[in-house]
C-alpha cells in the first residue's frame, strides 16, 4: 500500500509541476508584429490582450481610415500568432499529461 500510495504522489508532484511550468509558459507568451510599412508595431500577450502599441513616422502618412486599418491589422495578426502559440503550449500539455497517466491515456 505505502509503494503505491508513493507512487501515486510522485505522479501528483510531477503534474503539479507541469500545471506550474505550463502557467510560467503561457503567462511568457508575449508576441511582437509589424506592419509591412513599418509603421506600426503591437504586442499581444497569450491571451491576445495588447500590451504595447509602437508608432513610427510612417503613420504620418496614413490617412485616419488607413491607420485604423494598420492598427487593427497589426494588432490582430500578433493576436492570432499569439493564441497559436497558446494553443502549442496547451497541446503539448495535454499530451505530456496524457502520457503521464497510469496507461498512456487520461482517465486510465
Amino acid at each position: 500500500m505505502s509503494e503505491a500510495m508513493d507512487a501515486l504522489e510522485a505522479r501528483v508532484h510531477r503534474q503539479l509541476n507541469m500545471m506550474r511550468d505550463l502557467g510560467d509558459r503561457l503567462a511568457g507568451i508575449r508576441v511582437r508584429e509589424t506592419s509591412p510599412d513599418g509603421a506600426v508595431t503591437a504586442e499581444v500577450d497569450g491571451n491576445g490582450s495588447l500590451c504595447d502599441l509602437v508608432f513610427t513616422e510612417a503613420i504620418s502618412k496614413l490617412s485616419p481610415s488607413e491607420f485604423e486599418s494598420v492598427v487593427v491589422a497589426t494588432a490582430g495578426r500578433a493576436a492570432h500568432l499569439a493564441i497559436a502559440r497558446r494553443g502549442d503550449l496547451v497541446g503539448a500539455f495535454n499530451a505530456e499529461l496524457a502520457e503521464s497517466m497510469p496507461g498512456g491515456e487520461p482517465g486510465h
